[in-house]
């Protein structure tokens, strides 16, 4: 199992910044896909942004340009950095991991952001 613990959430202001960050722990040794995914009251879940072992990345089309997702393998930590934040961006961001990159996630509880 792998846990994750989200943090660097908060509110903001339209146009600006935040980054958040996840750090996991547990059965790390190979994990081939993170990510971050949102969930914004009375809607479903989405993805925003996947990263795999190699360092390739994937967005969805409302982040792209304004959202990088990296990680820093030795710290154990996953970040995303987020700018131009707009107010439909206001969700809980859960951190995820998805070990054999096969569509089986697990996240942990989230961190919220809010933009006005």
């Amino acid at each position: 199992h792998v846990q994750l613990v989200e943090s660097g959430g908060g509110s903001v202001q339209a146009g600006g910044s935040l980054k958040l960050s996840c750090t996991y722990s547990g059965y790390t040794s190979f994990i081939d896909c993170m990510g971050w995914f949102r969930q914004a009251p009375g809607k479903e879940r989405e993805g925003v942004a996947v990263i795999n072992r190699r360092g390739t990345t994937r967005y969805a089309d409302f982040v792209t340009g304004r959202f990088t997702i990296s990680k820093v393998n030795a710290e154990k930590t996953l970040y995303l950095q987020m700018s131009n934040l707009k107010p439909e961006d206001t969700a809980m961001y859960y951190c995820a991991a998805d070990p054999l990159c096969d569509g089986h996630w697990s996240s942990g509880q989230g961190t919220q952001v809010t933009v006005s």
